[in-house]
C-alpha cells in the first residue's frame, strides 16, 4: 500500500489498535500488519512519533513494563483518545461515502450510495 494513503490516517489506525488492550510499540504495528492482512507495513520511524504525539494530546497514556525481559513502553487510549477514535470513525465513515460516490460512476450526481 502507498505509505503516502496513510497520512491523515495514523492517529484513527493506533487508536482503533490500542481500543481493545494496551500494547507496546511493536506489538502495535504487528498489530496494524495483522489486522490488515499485511497490506500495512509501517516503519516505526512513523509509529512512535504518532505515538508520543497522541500522548501528548492526552488520547495515549503509557507505562514502562517488563515484557519477556525487556522494559517497554507500554500504550493505551485515554478516555479522550475513545472519544477521537469515535470522531475519526465518523469523519472516515463520512470520506469513505463521499469519495465512493465520485468514484462510482454508475451513481447519479448526488446520489450517496447505501451504508
Amino acid at each position: 500500500m502507498n505509505p503516502d494513503a496513510l497520512r491523515g490516517h495514523m492517529d484513527a489506525l493506533l487508536l482503533s489498535v490500542l481500543e481493545r488492550e494496551p500494547l507496546h510499540g511493536y506489538a502495535i504495528i504487528e498489530a496494524l500488519q495483522e489486522r490488515s492482512a499485511g497490506a500495512l507495513s509501517v516503519p516505526t520511524g512513523t509509529v512512535y512519533p504518532a505515538l508520543r504525539r497522541l500522548e501528548r494530546t492526552g488520547s495515549l497514556a503509557s507505562e514502562w513494563a517488563t515484557v519477556g525481559g525487556r522494559r517497554r513502553r507500554t500504550y493505551r487510549l485515554t478516555d479522550a483518545g475513545r472519544r477521537q477514535l469515535e470522531a475519526e470513525r465518523s469523519a472516515w465513515r463520512e470520506f469513505a461515502g463521499v469519495i465512493g460516490s465520485v468514484l462510482r460512476p454508475d451513481l447519479g450526481p448526488g446520489v450517496r450510495p447505501a451504508g
